[in-house]
């Protein structure tokens, strides 16, 4: 429509000079310009208006910073009462249109143009060179009054052809992801590809707050590099969209996007289960893009239904929020029914990444994060659904500092109100220091609240700096649920690096000191250790993980301000009262992948049998308050149960730019509590699933 306005006012002032006899027009008398002749006025106008614009334009530093060269072409008019007014400016850059009309504001009100002595409109057309050029190399036929049909004609061509001229920027897609400020799908199997060139001795990089950008990790690996070799060559365009390319990739002079579809399509047999098969039915779609250098965006719905193995379909019906639907699928959302014994449970997540400076980026969107190095976490997991995050990056010297600012959900039928579901708040900082070339040593501290007393999102916890205890103790007691933790890697070679992290949401140092086992030092640990290139077999790597928490930790007397979200833990995915041994081996060649993972785990339930309805400290969503006793707390405490977990995997990815693989997985479940109750009851059971899917989170099933 502004175009259409234009090339009118254009048309209209043409036909009307068109008629005019030129002894009777007076060009615009710039300020300063009053002396000269009528014959003069309009190249005095140029050298004025040159001249303003010459002291006043201020290069935006983006643009300085792209060594751009080029012009801004500006329209502008002198109304009947000599004000300057711009109708329209083209510039590759947004910022380039902002300055112009920023300069233009500051014009002086001048004698305006006049026919057989009456004050009339005057267009004029300009093109501004960036990077500037001083006045006096500028020549005097610079500015053009809009006077001649070819003047107008040009005029009209610029703005009709517009649209043909953005289409003429597109270019081939040129893989700009790979540098881009976009998370890297985080997927365990996929960040093994890259994680042992992460972590090389003398390397300045930070591998615990995940997912990582892919301009972070760019010095490292080549990931552009890696996607050319797996290249398989057709030149057929299905055979290029399957393989080796998006199924939509557009590049512009400043802007790409891409976009592919999105499935999981699975079926399988659980041998302990009561109905046929298992099955799992997601299509869906991805999209990511960059606008200039520093903003990067992605987005993706799923639609999906599903049936699991028995125990998965069990645990979530356990997690069943308030209202009608039946079960909350881990890790994904909430679930409707479908059909008799199924869900159908849509998922969306998408986020903005801005980096407004070389150390700095932030991100603001609906998914999940993670803080670690092992394949658990006990700090901040991704094992519950999205959630709602600001997250602030900053990375300098040897120092990386991750705020995270998230909105979770309490979905009890006890918090809500008109059917809505109560909103938490949880703040995160984590410092990660590398201390040398081999130790990292990382700071870890967050908090929990409520709208307590009307605060809703208190902005004292947006402070990225200070420490959320004290600010907890300013807002009250019950205020909040603050927990502090701490993390170490060392590099003992280009090979093998040993990780941890420790967690404290409670301790008593007289009860320490008195040895007796108080339920009050609510701890816990993580010890790790990787091996790349295990046995000089490339691409092999080995993984052994040991985690054990104490009852009661991550647990709140507030059962509203424990350290969880949609019932699910925002830590380990067992809650607490446990330990466990994780092995894991993970084989990449070309195309092919293997997994294997086998975990063993000691785990303490709550009996809620009528006679013994004590909490034991596992159930996190359980007061602690409830507890049976005071000291003698240990872990494995009440319904003691042995669990063995074993999965064995191994898939072609049919598109490495896409993240699209075929798969085959089998599993083994071994669950075995000394007593058998409602909801804790030996099973065993393996579970067989083959099938098609697009990678891009990871999907826990060892619970």
């Amino acid at each position: 429509m502004k175009y259409f306005f234009l090339s009118m006012c254009v048309c209209f002032h043409l036909n009307s000079v068109a008629q005019n006899i030129k002894n009777y027009e007076k060009s615009p008398v710039f300020t300063g310009c009053e002396s000269q002749t009528i014959d003069a006025l309009k190249a005095c106008f140029n050298t004025k208006l040159n001249q303003h614009i010459y002291e006043n334009f201020i290069v935006p530093q983006e643009v300085t910073d792209d060594s751009f060269i080029g012009d801004v072409k500006v329209l502008f008019e002198v109304d009947k009462e000599g004000h300057i007014t711009v109708l329209y400016v083209d510039a590759t850059y947004e910022v380039l249109k902002d300055e112009t009309r920023r300069v233009f504001e500051k014009l002086p009100k001048i004698e305006p143009g006049s026919y057989n002595g009456k004050p009339t409109f005057y267009q004029y057309s300009l093109a501004i060179k960036i990077p500037l050029v001083s006045p006096s190399e500028i020549s005097t036929a610079t500015i053009q009054e809009e006077k001649s049909i070819k003047q107008a004609e040009d005029l009209n061509a610029i703005i009709s052809n517009e649209f043909d001229s953005i289409t003429k920027t597109i270019k081939k897609y040129e893989g700009l992801e790979y540098s881009s400020q976009l998370n890297i799908p985080f997927t365990h199997q996929y960040y093994s590809r890259f994680d042992d060139q992460m972590n090389v001795l003398g390397t300045n990089s930070h591998t615990a707050a995940k997912p990582f950008v892919y301009e972070e990790v760019a010095p490292y690996y080549n990931f552009k590099a890696e996607k050319e070799a797996l290249i398989k060559g057709s030149d057929a365009w299905w055979s290029r969209k399957l393989y080796d390319e998006h199924l939509v990739q557009l590049q512009g002079a400043d802007y790409w996007f891409t976009i592919d579809p999105v499935f999981d399509l699975q079926v399988g047999k659980d041998t302990d289960a009561d109905f046929s098969t298992t099955f799992n039915n997601t299509r869906g779609i991805y999209i990511q893009g960059g606008l200039g250098k520093k903003l990067s965006f992605s987005a993706s719905v799923f639609e999906s239904q599903g049936r699991f193995a028995q125990y998965y379909n069990q645990y979530a019906e356990s997690l069943k929020a308030f209202g009608p639907d039946p079960a909350i699928i881990p890790g994904r959302g909430i679930a409707k029914r479908f059909k008799e014994d199924a869900y159908d449970y849509p998922v969306a997540e998408a986020y903005l990444s801005y980096a407004p400076a070389k150390f700095i980026n932030v991100q603001f969107g609906h998914g999940k994060n993670f803080i670690g190095d092992g394949y658990r976490s006990l700090l901040q997991s991704d094992v519950a659904n999205p959630q709602t995050f600001l997250k602030l990056n900053t990375k300098f010297w040897k120092i990386k500092y991750t705020n995270t600012w998230m909105w979770l959900r309490d979905v009890r039928d006890a918090v809500v109100e008109d059917k809505a579901f109560l909103t938490k708040y949880m703040a995160n900082h984590y410092l990660s220091w590398n201390v040398s070339k081999r130790l990292n040593i990382g700071l870890f501290e967050s908090v929990m609240w409520t709208d307590t007393n009307g605060r809703g999102f208190d902005v004292n916890y947006l402070n990225p700096i200070i420490f959320f205890r004290a600010v907890e103790f300013e807002a009250g007691q019950g205020s909040g649920n603050a927990i502090v933790g701490a993390s170490a890697k060392y590099k003992w070679n280009n090979k093998i690096n040993v990780y941890g992290q420790f967690i404290l949401d409670e301790f008593s140092l007289s009860d320490v000191k008195a040895q007796n086992k108080s339920w009050k030092n609510k701890f816990g640990y993580q010890l790790g250790v990787k091996y790349y290139d295990a046995f000089k077999v490339d691409n092999l790597m080995l993984q052994l993980e040991y985690n054990q928490v104490r009852p009661y930790t991550y647990s709140h007397n507030t059962i509203v301000n424990n350290y969880a979200h949609s019932n699910q833990p925002m830590a380990h995915l067992w809650g607490a009262n446990f330990r466990e041994f994780i092995v894991i081996g993970r084989y990449n060649y070309q195309r092919w992948f293997a997994d294997a993972k086998f975990i063993f785990g000691t785990r303490g339930f709550d009996f809620n049998d009528g006679t013994d309805n004590f909490s034991y400290g596992g159930d996190i969503y359980r007061n602690y308050n409830e507890r049976p006793f005071d000291s003698g707390v240990k872990i494995g405490q009440g319904n003691t149960t042995k669990t063995f977990n074993a999965e064995l995997q191994a898939g072609y990815v049919v598109n490495p730019v896409s993240h699209l693989k075929i798969f085959t997985n089998v599993s083994f479940r071994n669950f075995n509590p000394e007593a058998n109750t409602q909801t804790t009851f030996n099973n065993s059971t393996v579970w067989f699933n083959i099938g098609v899917k697009t990678d891009l989170f990871n999907w826990y099933f060892d619970y």
